[in-house]
């Protein structure tokens, strides 16, 4: 029992008892007669009468039953802390409306330049159908790293062979000839490596960073992210930079038939082993999806109008809420996350998600909390105080302390953040404010996704999930599941699938189906000229 209430059972009861002993107003001082807050008047003998009746035994056991399972004053404070991140059910419907809303902006032609969710059709038009075979290359090029993977494929069979290589500091940030050349000699020696030199290969690319896709294997680079800073780059075709640096060797024959981003690659991963995947996300340091789109609702598109009908849509769906639409669920800690971001204003829905900022919101409710003397008696550290210093994997941590354990990872959490004296009581508010913030995390997700199934309306859809958050937090999948559920119109069935290496293997799937089209058109189009296949 809380010491609060201990003291007001021991107190009350001592003076109750003094009162019904002397009957004379004695310790508490009662005066003849007393008005209640409804205007009654009780008088002095009643209440004597009533001190008497509650030191029956019987009483008191009520009473001190009623007292243990009061919930504290501290509770009901903390609780008045953190309610902001308990949206109801009104809430979710609401954020579901506004980004379908924001969804159809994207995809009009008049409202697209306006839009905050921008919707960008990736020239990908279809998912394997099983048949893909052959050998693909795939590149993977967003850090200071990057892979080159050789994949075979036949049918269902995939076999993955791949190397790092690493990209210098002085090539980061010197031109792109430097850049595309060091691509192409490391290309060069994977090939060699794997004796390839002598066949002519396809090759996949995923390339992240920020581009505008102007068809499958055109991607134009808007800027330069991650401390890359390669001259003459920006505004160009990174795959003619490719083709050009593979042509100045003059000792390789290979050609990039698509460019991806990671959340296609999750989709297109998924899809190899299950034929309903028409979804991919991504829950990692950022947040992204894409879905399967007909080209009757994509005005945008501005590529052929052949089989099949549809496109996968890149929705860059972080940036909901750019305009202002989601203010009505911005809490003071989401608004000074955005307020110290390098892109204030900007990916709103993305803050409220993803890994780079989650660790940073449930920091500052910690911290509200400790100012309050709610936690740690009031005293903190200096890296609790740190901006960015409560990493988003400490939430993962942290839940996974189960409700009844001796919270062992909370407590090397607290080490870590070099926080002294603490109790198990703060172990579990802790517990309790990243479980908030990483269930609404999982909500609003699930919110995006129900959104896309609602609009989409097929009978069975897979989702393909990939991203840190997604993979290592104990309890986002079944969080994600359950509000999925609630929120997705009745008879649409769902499945959440992680995928597993999308930005290699995706990208290869996405080069052999856009290879098994290719083909198909050629084929379809000698048999409409009466001239034989393979002549």
């Amino acid at each position: 029992m809380a010491a609060e209430y201990e003291n007001f059972e021991e107190g009350s009861m001592m003076n109750m008892q003094a009162e019904a002993e002397t009957g004379d107003g004695g310790v508490i001082g009662l005066k003849p007669e007393i008005e209640m807050p409804d205007g009654n008047i009780i008088s002095k003998e009643k209440m004597v009468h009533a001190a008497k009746q509650m030191l029956q035994p019987e009483f008191q056991a009520i009473l001190q039953a009623m007292l243990k399972h009061m919930p504290h004053n501290k509770d009901f404070m903390v609780e008045n802390v953190v309610k902001p991140f308990i949206l109801s059910d009104d809430d979710y419907k609401k954020i579901m409306d506004v980004m379908l809303d924001s969804f159809n902006q994207g995809l009009g032609k008049e409202t697209n330049a306006k839009a905050a969710v921008k919707m960008f059709p990736t020239y990908v038009r279809s998912v394997p159908d099983g048949t893909e075979t052959g050998k693909v290359l795939a590149l993977d090029l967003g850090g200071t790293n990057f892979r080159i993977l050789l994949i075979s494929l036949d049918g269902q069979e995939v076999n993955m062979e791949s190397k790092i290589y690493i990209i210098p500091q002085s090539i980061m940030t010197g031109t792109g000839i430097q850049l595309f050349d060091h691509i192409a000699e490391c290309i060069h020696k994977f090939m060699n490596d794997h004796d390839l030199l002598h066949q002519k290969i396809p090759l996949g690319f995923t390339f992240s960073f920020p581009c505008r896709q102007e068809g499958l294997n055109k991607a134009i680079l808007t800027h330069w992210t991650k401390g890359f800073k390669c001259a003459g780059v920006e505004g160009n075709d990174i795959v003619k930079l490719l083709h050009e640096a593979i042509e100045r060797r003059g000792d390789i024959d290979v050609e990039c038939l698509a460019v991806i981003n990671d959340t296609v690659g999750a989709l297109m991963s998924c899809a190899h082993e299950d034929r309903k995947c028409a979804v991919g996300l991504i829950l990692g340091t950022g947040t992204n999806a894409c879905y399967i789109e007909t080209l009757e609702n994509t005005e945008l598109w501005d590529g052929d109008n052949d089989e099949p009908h549809q496109v996968i849509i890149n929705t860059e769906w972080g940036a909901l809420g750019n305009d202002g639409s989601l203010e009505f669920i911005m809490t003071d800690y989401d608004k000074q996350v955005d307020k110290h971001s390098i892109n204030a204003g900007q990916q709103i829905y993305e803050k409220m998600i993803s890994g780079m900022y989650m660790g940073e919101i449930a920091r500052l409710v910690i911290e509200k909390l400790r100012k309050a003397k709610l936690l740690f008696n009031g005293k903190g550290s200096e890296e609790l105080s740190e901006r960015g210093r409560f990493y988003t994997k400490y939430v993962s941590e942290i839940e996974s302390d189960g409700d009844d354990s001796n919270f062992k990872c909370t407590k090397q959490v607290f080490a870590e953040l070099n926080l002294q004296k603490y109790t198990d009581e703060d172990c579990r508010i802790v517990q309790y404010v990243c479980s908030l913030v990483s269930t609404r995390a999982a909500y609003l997700a699930s919110a995006g996704i129900a959104t896309l199934l609602n609009k989409m309306n097929r009978p069975e859809v897979t989702i393909g999930v990939d991203g840190s958050l997604y993979r290592f937090h104990p309890h986002f999948h079944d969080l994600m599941e359950e509000k999925i559920r609630q929120l997705v119109n009745p008879g649409i069935k769902f499945k959440l699938m992680l995928s597993h290496d999308g930005s290699g293997k995706g990208a290869a799937i996405v080069t052999a189906v856009a290879n098994r089209l290719a083909l198909e058109k050629e084929q379809k189009l000698n048999a409409k000229n009466g001239i034989p296949n393979g002549e």
